[in-house]
């Protein structure tokens, strides 16, 4: 089996990843690690020397690979991940996969990432929280229709990391 969670960036997909895999002995990856890793080179240097045409054959690319792996496993995807080329149907087409999306509202996601925005590339160069707001806001409504095609929906609005992974263990079992 392969917990695969999707989401928009700041919905906890990392940090309930890494608690899955202790619960359930998995090995964990991060996708954007895992393409970072095979490059030798961070997602910010990729976009910025390669392009994004290329990062996403890329990312395709691992997805593929790592969906078609024997070993079980639980990897988290780049926010935008299922929206591009055939992800999501990469995702839904295999029977072991079990995707998962970590659902936040907008104002949980400001609140988070307005905390984060120096460490986060795509959003450090917005001035305020009302920027970043409405950054957030234009990506959900883009992705959203992607996102709500997954297995299974669970919001994280006011849970801790181990009652969402709970809930996703208990829908596994």
């Amino acid at each position: 089996m392969k917990i695969i969670l999707s989401g928009y960036m700041g919905s906890g997909k990392t940090a309930v990843g890494n608690e899955l895999s202790q619960v359930t002995g998995l090995r964990f990856l991060d996708l954007d690690e895992e393409i970072s890793r095979r490059e030798g080179r961070n997602i910010p240097e990729i976009f910025k020397t390669s392009g994004e045409i290329y990062f996403r054959k890329k990312e395709s690319e691992v997805l593929q690979e790592l969906i078609n792996s024997s070993e079980d496993l639980v990897l988290s995807l780049g926010g935008g991940t299922p929206c591009y080329g055939k992800n999501l149907q990469l995702l839904q087409e295999d029977s072991e996969v079990k995707l998962i999306y970590l659902k936040t509202s907008l104002e949980e996601l400001t609140d988070r990432l307005f905390k984060e925005m120096e460490q986060r590339p795509l959003i450090s160069h917005l001035d305020n929280r009302e920027l970043l707001e409405d950054f957030i806001r234009k990506h959900l409504f883009e992705r959203t229709y992607y996102y709500n095609q997954s297995d299974k929906i669970i919001t994280t609005d006011g849970k801790t990391v181990k009652q969402v992974a709970g809930e996703i263990l208990e829908d596994l079992n």
